[in-house]
């Protein structure tokens, strides 16, 4: 019976894949700050559900959540690394606190949990993680920079983990959803700053007043999602990145191309900063 150990359970993305792993059968640590609000969600499974207090800033809790569940179940098979929170404003607007929670939260707090939960699974040689990114972690956006700089920091993480673990018998895969209908939008999750700076109204001010009103109207299922999820944690063969929805799909492809472009047009001047000696050496025979 595999183990899944779930960080921000107790709503949206992280509530979903908890029901459904349940449902299939599995064993599932669902961890929150509020642990109360996870037994409250699911409580038909008793004997599966393990719900534990985790504030992932705290490393302390990181490493006692690990520990309960190997007490509970014995091993960890699946980490997803899902808790997370947004902050909305221009970069310049952002207050230094601010910037500071939101990576503690979605970096700092990434790398407790993980670094709580690898031993488990070294051990084991095996295991799945699955840190949840965002379209927003290949392409960033006006009035969302810092929010997507965290996960810009999480794929570059991710990456890494995925070189130093697959040796290990653990896979990593980076999870990238569009716009879903979960409660991300709320005030629970997204940080709204209150300074308001006037030159950015044509920028980023204009997604700051159009976001709030797109809450649970975005096209993405997270029931849907969640089963996405699942199946790249199935997969014989999961994959490094997996987008979700179709808003996603399209942004990934907009940047290939744009990035195609743009080195293309300066792949000359790139080219010109290479060592003479270097060019001499591989250019070859003749």
């Amino acid at each position: 019976m595999t183990t899944w150990f779930i960080t921000g359970a107790s709503r949206g993305f992280g509530l979903e894949i908890a029901r459904q792993a349940l449902e299939r059968g599995h064993n599932v640590v669902g961890t929150a700050r509020d642990h109360e609000a996870v037994e409250k969600a699911l409580p038909q499974y008793p004997d599966r559900l393990l719900a534990a207090a985790l504030d992932v800033t705290e490393e302390n809790q990181a490493r006692a959540a690990v520990a309960a569940a190997t007490a509970a179940f014995g091993t960890i098979d699946i980490l997803v690394n899902n808790a997370g929170r947004g902050v909305l404003g221009a970069v310049e607007e952002a207050s230094d606190a601010t910037v500071r929670a939101v990576y503690d939260t979605n970096v700092f707090g990434l790398l407790n949990v993980t670094r709580a939960v690898l031993p488990v699974m070294r051990r084991q040689r095996s295991g799945r993680v699955l840190n949840l990114s965002s379209l927003g972690g290949f392409s960033s956006s006006g009035a969302f920079g810092i929010y997507c700089s965290t996960k810009f920091a999480v794929e570059g993480i991710s990456e890494a983990m995925h070189q130093e673990l697959a040796p290990l018998g653990i896979d990593v895969t980076i999870v990238e959803p569009g716009s879903f209908r979960t409660d991300f939008l709320d005030a629970s999750s997204l940080h709204i700053e209150d300074t308001v700076i006037g030159d950015y109204a044509h920028t980023s001010g204009v997604l700051r007043s159009a976001i709030p009103a797109m809450n649970h109207t975005q096209p993405g299922d997270p029931v849907k999602g969640a089963a996405a999820i699942l199946a790249l944690a199935n997969a014989d063969t999961p994959p490094l990145r997996a987008q979700l929805g179709s808003d996603c799909v399209a942004a990934l492809e907009q940047k290939i191309a744009q990035l195609q472009q743009e080195s293309a047009a300066w792949r000359r001047l790139a080219l010109s900063t290479d060592h003479d000696d270097t060019k001499t050496a591989s250019s070859g025979p003749g």
